[in-house]
């Protein structure tokens, strides 16, 4: 799916910001957001020093990102919810954050629990990434 640079710079914020929800970075967490900065086509370095100033980093507005399509949101929310969810359990301030970014996307609440309990059901996670399919226009 080809997307516009903005997308692909909210898509990447918003990761940022759901993974500070817990004010944490696990190891998977930083594993996932590395992959998906890549697949957005951002340099190794910037996407290091990003994960690792997002925590202090009061500067950054926590306005969900709204997207171009209903389609990017809801990659991006379920990107979001693999990555919640990579340190074995989603933090309540990151659900709360994901369902307001789904809101802010008019997509519906009953949609995301869908998908949510999709996930939570898989036994093994061969860890796809929508973001992995993206294109990002420059």
């Amino acid at each position: 799916m080809k997307i516009p640079v903005i997308d692909g710079s909210n898509y990447f914020k918003g990761m940022l910001l759901l993974v500070r929800k817990d004010n944490k970075i696990s190891e998977p967490e930083h594993v996932i957001i590395t992959r998906i900065g890549k697949a957005l086509g951002f340099e190794k370095g910037f996407i290091e020093d990003a994960i690792n100033e997002i925590i202090g980093n009061k500067y950054i507005s926590e306005e969900p990102p709204v997207f171009s399509s209903n389609e990017l949101a809801e990659k991006f929310i379920k990107d979001g919810l693999v990555l919640a969810s990579s340190d074995k359990q989603i933090h309540p301030h990151e659900e709360e954050w994901l369902l307001t970014v789904a809101a802010v996307n008019k997509i519906e609440s009953s949609w995301y629990f869908n998908e949510k309990k999709s996930l939570l059901q898989m036994k093994c996670h061969t860890i796809h990434l929508d973001a992995d399919d993206l294109d990002v226009r420059y």
